[in-house]
């Protein structure tokens, strides 16, 4: 199931991150809420979608072959990190897409902390028939 969720969470990334790097406007211009965060800037939105390729790339890895979770480690921290952000704003009442942010933002950095996260046979170091 992990690989499944680690799988689908990676196409999405990898999809969000092209977007990004080669229709930065337009990505600008549809995602809620990033308009409100000030005028378009294409190198911070290529930046970001650098982030999104690299955390897809660790995804897939975990999808592909469950004993590189650790690269799934990785590009989970950058999902959760931004979900964490996204929740601080609704918290302080300065986040105007709520929802948008809860099923987009927030939802796929938990399923992708839960999706790159060793179960207990994958632990490092450990040995289980």
């Amino acid at each position: 199931m992990k690989r499944w969720i680690a799988g689908i969470l990676a196409l999405f990334n990898l999809g969000n991150g092209l977007v990004m790097l080669s229709a930065g406007s337009v990505w600008w211009s549809l995602v809620p809420g990033a308009a409100d965060t000030g005028p378009f800037n294409p190198h911070l939105v290529q930046d970001v979608g650098i982030a999104f390729l690299a955390a897809g790339l660790g995804l897939a890895a975990r999808a592909w072959r469950p004993a590189w979770w650790p690269a799934a480690v990785a590009g989970a921290a950058f999902l959760a990190g931004h979900g964490l952000l996204h929740l601080a704003m609704i918290a302080g009442g300065h986040d105007r897409h709520a929802a948008s942010d809860l099923i987009a933002v927030i939802l796929p950095a938990t399923l992708a902390l839960y999706s790159a996260l060793p179960s207990p046979r994958e632990q490092p170091g450990e040995h289980h028939a």
